[in-house]
């Protein structure tokens, strides 16, 4: 009912613009700048509560068609609330597919709406497809009562229910949580995500978040200690020095020394 309540205070907001022969809009929290960005070592990335918003008009060309399927999927969300049914992103994108144009734009949105909502985003009850793999001798009960049978395996840069997944395996069973990622940048950055979350989702970090992970490995001075042969290596390209770069100007990477001697190491 909460979500139900959010929803009709933004359509009511646009219903009041109309009401006054004033173009609607919609003010969303910036989700892809750093400026919004706040660091703590318990909760990891989150976003500022006076952080800076975009303005989604219904009356510019250049982000009408935005307005229009925001409105769209918030028409979809509210249904899915009120029934107790749920709908993967991928349902929603083929419900208009040339009103969205692309997945990727239904995908934004469906965050947005969250982090304007301030809700979950599972509370939305949208559904995306997990990259994670779930098998093994564990059981959870969902909030549903469905038992699941499961243990965790990430594959790749983290999806959202890999993310709260292994919070919940953190938060439920306080197990110590490890990371085994390749020895190179994009790996590095993927440790980092589940440590500390990531940018466009750091409104939601206190949910998503292990302060407590630890790094397993591969780490670069594995490589040395193991002597694995220089041409057995894949190459370090420029694209991977950017990432690094990057990585080493977050504002996690000056409270992790030792992380930084290990991933200075990857240009040598």
């Amino acid at each position: 009912q909460d979500v139900l309540s959010r929803i009709e205070k933004v359509i009511l907001e646009i219903i009041e613009s109309l009401s006054k022969r004033e173009p609607p809009v919609l003010l969303l929290q910036n989700r892809s700048t750093w400026v919004n960005i706040r660091f703590h070592n318990t909760v990891g990335l989150h976003m500022d509560s006076q952080s800076m918003v975009s303005t989604v008009r219904s009356d510019c060309s250049s982000s009408v068609t935005r307005f229009a399927s925001t409105l769209k999927i918030l028409s979809v969300v509210y249904k899915l609330v009120q029934r107790n049914t749920y709908a993967t992103k991928r349902d929603i994108y083929y419900n208009d597919t040339q009103l969205f144009g692309s997945q990727r734009t239904v995908d934004s949105i469906v965050d947005d709406i969250s982090c304007m909502l301030k809700v979950p985003r599972r509370s939305l009850h949208v559904l995306a497809t997990s990259k994670g793999l779930i098998s093994g001798d564990l059981c959870y009960q969902e909030e549903d009562g469905t038992r699941v049978n499961c243990s965790s395996n990430g594959k790749g840069v983290p999806d959202l229910n890999s993310r709260l997944m292994v919070r919940k395996l953190w938060d439920t069973l306080h197990i110590p949580v490890f990371v085994l990622v390749d020895a190179d940048p994009h790996g590095i950055e993927i440790m980092c995500i589940y440590k500390y979350g990531s940018v466009s989702m750091s409104f939601e970090a206190q949910n998503l978040t292990v302060p407590s992970v630890k790094w397993l490995g591969l780490l670069p001075t594995d490589i040395e200690r193991l002597r694995v042969p220089k041409d057995a290596l894949i190459p370090f390209t420029k694209k991977d020095e950017s990432k690094l770069s990057s990585l080493l100007k977050r504002p996690y990477a000056a409270t992790q020394p030792a992380w930084r001697r290990e991933a200075r190491l990857q240009k040598t």
